[in-house]
């Protein structure tokens, strides 16, 4: 039997494997019934809606009739720079308070697209900063360093 699309294939064993993964670490918790849900109830059933979608991705990747297409180049760097940009933020947040963690987010995100310019990436990180000071800040009242901590008065 051939993979006929790779992507698909790839994208079936994913769904699969995380699926697979949510159904069986959900397992330590109650599931319950449909009626009275336990906190293993949505994880479990969501993992196995992406199990069954997973088996349908892959059974169409091999049993697909049109022509046979070639396996697709994996990057790594994207997702790598995506992810290390939530740590960085994390671990950033209190001493560069809010504006500071959140301009290196989307800087270092931006990063991951090819497309990158820095001209864009700042004025991104301009419009975000000021929609989450808004947000959370004003409205939801959060109690976050706002300002790097060698700029905000010590009380």
């Amino acid at each position: 039997m051939r993979i006929r699309h790779p992507k698909d294939f790839l994208t079936g064993v994913m769904f699969v494997f995380f699926g697979t993964a949510a159904m069986v670490l959900s397992m330590g918790l109650t599931i319950g019934k449909a009626a009275k849900m336990g906190p293993g109830y949505f994880p479990f059933v969501l993992g196995g809606f992406l199990t069954a979608l997973g088996v349908l991705i892959l059974m169409r990747s091999l049993l697909w009739t049109a022509g046979l297409h070639a396996w697709p180049v994996l990057h790594f760097k994207p997702p790598a720079l995506v992810l290390s940009s939530v740590v960085l933020f994390a671990l950033l947040l209190r001493p560069l308070g809010l504006m500071g963690a959140t301009l290196v987010l989307v800087i270092v995100c931006s990063r991951a697209s090819h497309e990158f310019q820095w001209k864009e990436a700042v004025l991104n990180a301009t419009v975000l900063i000021l929609i989450v000071l808004v947000v959370f800040v004003y409205f939801l009242e959060f109690q976050v360093p706002v300002w790097p901590s060698f700029l905000a008065p010590h009380a």
